[in-house]
């Protein structure tokens, strides 16, 4: 493996980050120069918290009874997985800043201690109602349509003599029970993992003891306890068991003499953040691979026991793994809602949502009506902007790589891949062009959350083939969206370009809203052409013109347009704003929106996630209202929409006329500061009109979704004042990509 970094490159890169935020502070001491009326100290409500109040809104879909009853089950597993991620890493990262003496208060004012008990209290608060709501509602309703989790006491003899069969079989041999005592140490629980704390009693001492048995997790949870129709009603019945209640119930096989006292499942949440000191690494691929493994014994962060256990047992288990109480999470039985992903599988389609099939971009299907499929055709003749999961990916963007791949006219394909599928077809397809001879750069992003293992795989297998494989800037994630394919053609080399909102990653792509733009602008293909070079090579000082590209000019570019937005206003000129994003966090930005909304700007913002901003402030924004839409489809799509009636031009921007960008980048510091983002600018009229009614479709009263409040609540909204039901925005948009005129499944 060669190194990836020498160390003048390493100079030159950490100067280029120190001058921008240099570059930076500058435009800070500019706005204090204005003498602009100062904005009130307790403008911004807290990161964090934010983020449990996003959580909450998932559980209210959970208890949302208009919603497919699966569909409910399905967003209760999402609460819980979202709800560990939370704590592994957000949770984690500031103990550990609160430990090492580095925390310092948040933006909204709140100490790091402080901070962390609201995490606590509301995070106590939000798991119990879900836990509570789970189990007393959610499951009773399956129960009604014969989907049951059962209890080995609620088994039949003949069920229980069968399963008795399987755990002999396929689970007995794989369980290692582990006592501790003198001679063992309290052992090692893994993350995640389900275990078993027993209390065991030898009758020969009347001593007891205790002992550990994990819950294997490469076997499925829920096991199934018939596949039959049941006799007497003739109805089909889904029923499972949890792997844990079917250990339980054979103990005695783990610890054969022993009197069973006390068996509860507990789990252990550790922190799995990563921290790679990319300038020391000489080789960053197995740095980040040595970080992995040190992950997996961080320190607990949160433990979840069963709200049966003694506190004998809870307090040996919190002593043992060094929890406080406040750590502690007594909740109802089973423990790790995720387990209701598995209903996934069951054959209900009647409780899910009707099934949704992706449709071929309009006018890439045109083109391959008339000519087969070719979308070099069809983007030569119009830049094309794609809308997943509406339009089909797979006979987008992966089509368009894989023409790429097979084209003999294809020079060079180079893109960016921060998150992609197992047995993905867009590896495949740089893999069968570095084959054929192409030139062929992959940016693998090998920092990406969770997907740190998945990454070096993929890495390691397209340098196997051929592949020029790099990993980015240091310091910086490199996390836009980004092809370049060039083209031998009979006027010369064409650059056809992709830039997104969302990862490459065929899975996801059916799950996501995003928007993608496929172009041969050659604009966009000299600032691709720029980008890349930069991000492989030695190009600190690219200046780009239809991009804006983070750490650089994303968060000076979009600030720049809000006040282009704010001067109009004030010179009486029409004036707007609106966007869309994952979460709104940066306060540099969040003051921009406030002076444009105090000059009087009508400011649109849908955000899925984090929203630090207040709006309808009186005297600070009461132009700015906030909408937040939650789905079939996670919304992914970043857009940024201005007004720019007749203001003047930016850069390579229009002098006047609507100016919108999409792009991989939100509003947050990460983003702006700590990634390598990209923007596009749309500039085909019907387009920039469809961007700017999309986020009129969201922000509609007309529209379900939740309405954010001055206080930071959120209000949903999901029928109008006659009780009628508001318009579902997702399921709007699948009826009309659906009834489009040639539309190709």
């Amino acid at each position: 493996m060669a190194q990836i970094f020498d160390a003048p490159s390493k100079a030159i890169l950490r100067s280029q980050i120190a001058e921008h935020i240099a570059e930076n502070d500058n435009n800070d001491r500019r706005v204090d120069q204005e003498g602009e009326a100062p904005l009130p100290k307790d403008r911004f409500f807290d990161r964090e918290l934010s983020w449990l109040k996003f959580n909450q809104r998932v559980l209210e879909c959970a208890e949302n009874e208009d919603m497919p009853l699966l569909e409910r089950a399905n967003f209760a597993a999402i609460f819980a997985s979202n709800l560990d991620e939370f704590f592994m890493v957000r949770v984690a990262g500031l103990k550990r800043r609160i430990d090492s003496g580095i925390a310092v208060p948040s933006a909204a004012g709140l100490s790091p201690r402080q901070q962390l008990r609201a995490i606590s209290e509301t995070a106590h608060r939000l798991q119990d109602e879900h836990a509570h709501y789970t189990i007393d509602t959610i499951l009773p309703e399956l129960e009604k349509e014969r989907i049951v989790l059962l209890t080995w006491d609620k088994l039949t003899s003949s069920e229980q003599e069968r399963l008795s069969r399987y755990y002999r079989q396929q689970v007995f041999p794989v369980l290692t029970p582990l006592a501790v005592d003198p001679a063992h140490p309290f052992p090692y629980i893994s993350g995640g993992s389900i275990n078993l704390a027993v209390i065991v009693e030898n009758p020969a001492s009347g001593k007891s003891h205790f002992a550990r048995v994990k819950i294997p997790g490469n076997l499925p949870r829920l096991v199934p306890v018939d596949d039959m129709t049941d006799e007497e009603s003739k109805d089909e019945r889904y029923g499972f068991i949890a792997m844990e209640k079917l250990i339980a119930a054979h103990l005695e096989s783990l610890f054969p003499g022993m009197i069973i006292k006390e068996a509860r499942s507990f789990r252990v949440t550790r922190n799995e953040d990563i921290d790679v000191e990319e300038d020391d690494a000489e080789n960053l691929l197995n740095a980040m691979e040595k970080e992995l493994l040190r992950r997996r014994f961080g320190p607990p962060i949160r433990l979840e026991i069963t709200d049966t256990t003694s506190p004998f047992l809870s307090q040996l288990l919190a002593d043992q793994l060094g929890v406080s109480q406040d750590e502690v999470y007594r909740l109802p039985s089973p423990l790790d809602l995720t387990v209701l992903f598995e209903l996934g599988s069951v054959d209900r389609p009647d409780l899910k949502n009707r099934p949704f099939v992706p449709t071929t971009n309009r006018q890439i299907a045109e083109v391959e009506s008339s000519r087969a499929q070719d979308i070099f055709a069809a983007i030569r003749e119009r830049d094309i902007l794609l809308h997943h999961p509406y339009d089909s990916f797979s006979t987008s963007v992966q089509a368009f790589l894989a023409q790429a791949a097979a084209d003999p006219k294809v020079l060079a394909i180079k893109q960016t891949l921060y998150r992609t599928s197992s047995n993905s077809p867009i590896i495949d397809a740089l893999i069968d062009a570095a084959h054929a001879g192409k030139q062929v750069l992959a940016l693998v992003e090998i920092k990406a959350r969770f997907d740190e293992d998945a990454n070096i795989a993929w890495a390691r297998k397209l340098e196997r083939a051929g592949v020029h494989v790099v990993y980015g800037i240091v310091g910086l994630k490199t996390h836009c969206k980004l092809i370049e394919v060039v083209r031998q053609e009979a006027d010369g080399l064409r650059r056809y370009c992709h830039v997104g909102t969302g990862n490459y990653n065929p899975k996801t792509a059916r799950l996501y809203t995003d928007l993608g733009l496929l172009t041969c602008d050659p604009v966009v293909g000299q600032d691709l052409t720029r980008l890349f070079n930069q991000l492989s090579g030695y190009a600190p000082k690219s200046s780009f013109h239809r991009l804006l590209v983070a750490p650089r000019t994303v968060r000076t570019g979009l600030i720049q347009r809000i006040r282009r937005e704010e001067d109009a206003a004030r010179a009486g000129k029409e004036a707007w704003i609106k966007i869309k994003v994952n979460s709104i966090v940066d306060e540099k930005t969040i003051d921009a929106l406030y002076r444009a909304s105090q000059a009087g700007v009508k400011i649109d913002i849908v955000e899925r996630g984090i929203c630090a901003l207040k709006p309808g402030v009186p005297g600070l924004s009461e132009n700015i209202r906030v909408r937040s839409i939650l789905g079939r489809f996670l919304e992914h799509s970043r857009i940024y929409a201005f007004c720019n009636a007749d203001g003047p031009q930016i850069g390579e921007g229009p002098a006047s006329g609507p100016e919108v960008y999409i792009g991989s980048a939100d509003l947050m510091h990460r983003n702006l500061d700590r990634r390598v983002e990209a923007l596009v600018r749309v500039t085909a009229p019907e387009q920039v009109d469809g961007l700017i009614k999309y986020v009129d479709l969201q922000m509609a009263d007309s529209t379900m979704s939740w309405h954010m409040q001055p206080d930071g609540t959120y209000v949903l909204h999901t029928k109008d004042d006659e009780g009628r039901p508001l318009v579902d925005s997702q399921e709007y948009l699948i009826r009309k990509h659906q009834r489009r005129p040639n539309s190709h499944n």
